[in-house]
């Protein structure tokens, strides 16, 4: 790994530890630069209220022009989140992904996630069609996971 890259990363964990909101948190994991823990807080009046939802962020080389790789660790009953914790949001591909973009912003994209769900553009079909044709039984089954997983 770069010195650059090193670099840029200590700048986002300096960031993330100054600035960042209270609903979101993330740092090297066992003193590694490149694997950080990551945790978001559920929003108020969403399912996910109040649960603590860990994540695992990893720095591949090339970062910042290539995205991170992140995962939730914390199962998470949501229809762009898989049950192996993949994220399927815009930002994280490829090809969407900007150098410009850091840690705390990629953090508070998933946060908001969360909150406003993407069901067209599922990793869960199962969980999205519940979504938009049930969202009383996915809200109680999001709000159940989020009881026996992350409280």
């Amino acid at each position: 790994m770069s010195t650059s890259m090193a670099r840029r990363i200590q700048r986002e964990l300096d960031e993330l530890k100054k600035d960042a909101p209270e609903t979101i948190s993330a740092g090297p994991r066992e003193g590694n630069l490149y694997v950080w823990d990551g945790m978001i807080i559920g929003s108020v009046a969403t399912p996910y209220e109040g649960g603590m939802f860990k994540l695992l962020i990893q720095f591949p080389d090339g970062y910042p022009f290539c995205p991170p790789k992140i995962f939730f660790v914390t199962p998470i009953y949501h229809p762009n989140i898989s049950k192996g914790g993949g994220i399927c949001l815009d930002i994280l591909k490829s090809n969407q992904w900007s150098p410009a973009l850091t840690i705390t912003k990629v953090l508070l994209s998933i946060s908001s996630l969360l909150s406003d769900a993407n069901p067209n553009d599922p990793l869960e079909p199962e969980i999205a069609s519940q979504y938009k044709t049930d969202r009383i039984a996915y809200d109680l089954e999001a709000k159940r996971y989020t009881q026996m997983y992350a409280l």
